[in-house]
């Protein structure tokens, strides 16, 4: 039993990293896309949807311009669904120790614990991946405002569209990197600066985590053979992992909405800027109605979805495990 502990916990941060980078590789550009929608304003609208936003992000910055910012997820995703997905397991177990069971409110509570955890590494690398992904929606509204100017025709009122009477230069945008807006968050405002927007961050991620984890641990239950075989499919795990993903990613919009606006640090034309949770929430209400609140919701289902059906079916196969030579690698547990 003591070498069973001793592994078990590698195994699981091993398990939640691997799910994180097949993860986030496979549904990178649908984030991306989410991150523009949900940063666009009213009457600055560049993208209509999803595709739309995905068709000119690659006409406009190529094949690899969906991935801007993916670097960093990639990096960071690792330590952040590790820390998630194995905290989520040590709370449930020492939650479990007295009864032998959880309640719902035990399994919530674990849930939360594990939430205010991966916040550590997840607003950092969050606030970063966010400004890389709008970099390309910024260059293109600089490359679409200042062209276009309203002129009156002579002896007339009606306001005529020109282009050719535009003198002014194309904006020059340079590109950054993840390194350049560290080092100058860094130099100007020191570790805090890395954790704007963690008010938000915890206000989407601690609800996330206590509906996520109690949903899919019944939904997975449903899953097993019989009391006596309490194995589940992988495919069981996976389609337990997307519909607790998909309903908890919704449920928690508006909160990712707000936390996308006050980590976007770069601005363009006549954009508001916000001083903190309670500011931004006033204002997107005032000047954009209740329906911005959902803003990308779609596409944050389509993220969370796949995203966590692949955690769950990599950490219950037991990736991590077979890795460190401690159970036999099966795939099918049917």
């Amino acid at each position: 039993m003591a070498q069973q502990q001793r592994i078990s916990l590698p195994a699981k941060l091993i398990n939640g990293g691997i799910a994180g980078m097949v993860g986030v590789t496979c549904v990178f550009p649908i984030d991306l896309a989410k991150t523009r929608l949900q940063n666009q304003r009213s009457g600055q609208q560049l993208y209509k949807n999803m595709m739309d936003c995905l068709i000119k992000t690659v006409k406009s910055e190529g094949f690899f311009g969906m991935y801007r910012g993916a670097a960093v997820n990639l990096t960071l995703v690792t330590p952040e669904k590790a820390i998630k997905l194995a905290a989520n397991d040590f709370f449930r177990q020492q939650l479990s120790k007295d009864s032998g069971k959880l309640t719902v409110i035990r399994e919530m509570l674990a849930g939360c614990c594990a939430g205010m955890c991966q916040v550590t590494i997840t607003s950092p690398m969050e606030m970063l991946k966010i400004q890389l992904q709008d970099a390309g929606r910024l260059v293109a509204q600089q490359r679409v405002v200042p062209s276009v100017v309203t002129t009156l025709k002579m002896g007339g009122t009606s306001p005529v569209i020109s282009r050719s009477y535009n003198t002014r230069p194309a904006p020059q945008v340079m590109r950054v990197s993840a390194i350049q807006i560290t080092r100058e968050l860094l130099r100007t405002k020191g570790v805090p600066g890395l954790y704007k927007g963690l008010g938000a961050t915890l206000m989407r991620d601690i609800p996330f985590s206590v509906v996520y984890f109690p949903l899919f641990a019944h939904l997975h239950q449903l899953g097993q053979h019989s009391k006596e075989d309490p194995s589940v499919p992988f495919y069981w795990s996976f389609l337990s992992g997307c519909l607790a993903g998909c309903i908890a990613a919704v449920a928690v919009s508006p909160c990712d909405v707000v936390k996308t606006r006050l980590q976007s640090l770069k601005k363009g034309a006549n954009e508001e800027t916000y001083s903190g949770v309670v500011d931004c929430v006033r204002k997107i209400l005032t000047k954009e109605g209740p329906r911005a609140f959902l803003k990308g919701a779609g596409c944050r289902a389509l993220v969370i979805a796949p995203l966590f059906g692949i955690a769950q079916v990599v950490y219950f196969v037991g990736v991590g495990e077979f890795l460190l030579g401690y159970t036999p690698y099966t795939i099918c547990s049917a």
